[in-house]
């Protein structure tokens, strides 16, 4: 085990010593710090530390990469500055004092789909294979559900995946919700459930359901529409917040000796009336503006300019922490329309970071310790994890970020002009064609190949030619800044 003392104390003083530290704790391969000053930090003698990759500041916290190793370095620092770490979640409290309200926002919105990808990932996945099964022509085999029944059989089967995932999506959105803000986990289960209940109809049946065939609970005085929202994310996420306010509210004025039975009442009981009165169709009616907006702009006569600006601009939104937002829009899309035409664009702006990253890497072989941040940091852009590569090395340049912009934006107009569209938010980068509907495969192909080729073209040029090239120590003194923009 490498010995990290000399480093860590280096580290300390750089960083402005203890008590410009708010609050330290690290992730997979970074130190996070939330400090009280940032400008006391020395970027430019923290980079010069022998097992330090580089830094960044994203979300309020000053992030520096140390590699596989970071959990050892972690201690050895702990050691030499007296600072006992604390946990992620506490770090991301105390870092919410350096955002404006914005950034607070996005933070949330982060925090709420995060632990929901895995299950999405699974669901994207599972429904481009079925779109092969049942989607694809072979010749004059046909399809393959219709010559195989032990495919149609598998087909059937992988529909309980995924419409667990994406019709009942509701119930992990105010689970995550609930699990979020400190509430009971189980109360946003059952919200969730209220919300998509096989009693309800179902939200994809309402467009073809007449009015007066909609089934109603009938109160006597009035009737309540009896309307599933299966796949929406605005009415979940509304419901949930309303739960968790209710949950803290009734907490905080109820005796504790009873609180266990008339909490979850109070809490659960409005709530799930507000949601189907109140909330449930406006926010039906908000995520269908949203997703109505973003369609018409991806099928407008314009449409060429908005992947443009949008594959060229992702990288940027990463580097805010802004682009978890997209999340809810593409969630947004495939309950509306079947599909995303935006998330294929996230995919290619990953692969192009990581062609901008394999140029250099290629250019400056032989440079050891960069070697030790790009190469890793392009394998991880090409699967879908593009701060490594940003924050590593693209930003530190800026000229390849530049190209990776570029590289992105190219790929991004070709995306949108041939209707590229994906199934759901799959994995990122390489692996992105595993989620696009088999139809645009085709092309969605030619555009990978556009976001792998421009930028390593242009990162040579403009580095042999000396364009968007940063002076001699100007990219370290601004990096901290970056994360602020």
């Amino acid at each position: 085990m490498a010995d990290f003392t000399e480093d860590a104390k280096k580290l300390l003083e750089d960083i402005g010593g203890k008590e410009n530290i708010k609050a330290a704790t690290h992730c997979v391969t970074r130190m996070r710090f939330v400090l009280n000053d940032e400008s006391k930090a020395d970027v430019d003698a923290i980079e010069d530390i022998p097992s330090v990759k580089g830094t960044f500041t994203q979300s309020g916290q000053f992030q520096v990469i140390i590699g596989n190793q970071v959990a050892d370095f972690y201690n050895e620092f702990s050691k030499v500055s007296g600072i006992e770490g604390v946990s992620k979640d506490d770090a991301k409290e105390a870092a919410k004092s350096n955002q404006n309200w914005f950034q607070r926002a996005s933070s949330v919105m982060a925090e709420i789909f995060s632990p929901l990808i895995p299950a999405i990932v699974v669901g994207g996945l599972i429904l481009g294979f079925r779109n092969i099964l049942e989607g694809v022509e072979f010749g004059e085999w046909g399809l393959i559900v219709d010559n195989s029944q032990f495919w149609a059989g598998v087909n059937d089967f992988l529909w309980l995946i995924a419409e667990a995932i994406f019709h009942f999506l509701p119930v992990g959105i105010t689970w995550s919700v609930t699990r979020k803000l400190g509430t009971t986990q189980i109360l946003g289960i059952v919200l969730g459930i209220t919300l998509v209940s096989p009693q309800l109809l179902n939200a994809y049946g309402v467009a073809e359901t007449a009015a007066a065939d909609i089934p109603q609970w009938d109160f006597g005085l009035f009737q309540i529409d009896m309307i599933g929202y299966q796949a929406q994310v605005i009415p979940a996420i509304l419901a949930a917040l309303v739960l968790a306010y209710l949950e803290k509210f009734f907490r905080r004025i109820i005796p504790e000796s009873i609180s266990m039975i008339f909490v979850p009442l109070f809490a659960l009981l409005p709530t799930v009336i507000i949601a189907h009165v109140v909330l449930g169709p406006i926010g039906w009616q908000l995520g269908q503006w949203i997703s109505q907006g973003v369609m018409a702009g991806l099928s407008s006569s314009f449409n060429w300019l908005f992947g443009a600006l949008f594959g060229t601009l992702y990288a940027p939104l990463v580097i805010t922490g802004l682009h978890h937002m997209t999340n809810a829009i593409d969630l947004q899309l495939v309950a509306d329309y079947g599909g995303t035409i935006l998330w294929p664009m996230i995919a290619l702006s990953n692969i192009a970071q990581g062609s901008a990253v394999l140029a250099i890497w290629w250019m400056h072989r032989g440079d050891k310790k960069e070697e030790q941040v790009s190469f890793p940091s392009m394998i991880s852009a090409y699967l879908g994890v593009t701060e490594p590569a940003m924050f590593g090395i693209n930003i530190k340049y800026m000229y390849p970020f530049i190209a990776g912009m570029i590289g992105s934006g190219v790929a991004g107009l070709f995306s949108v002009l041939t209707g590229v569209t994906a199934n759901s938010i799959g994995v990122g980068g390489l692996p992105g064609i595993l989620s696009i509907q088999t139809d645009s495969m085709l092309m969605f192909g030619i555009a990978m190949v556009i976001a792998f080729i421009i930028p390593i073209i242009l990162t040579v040029v403009f580095e042999r030619r000396g364009i968007f090239m940063q002076e001699p120590g100007a990219v370290e003194d601004d990096t901290p800044m970056i994360g602020d923009v």
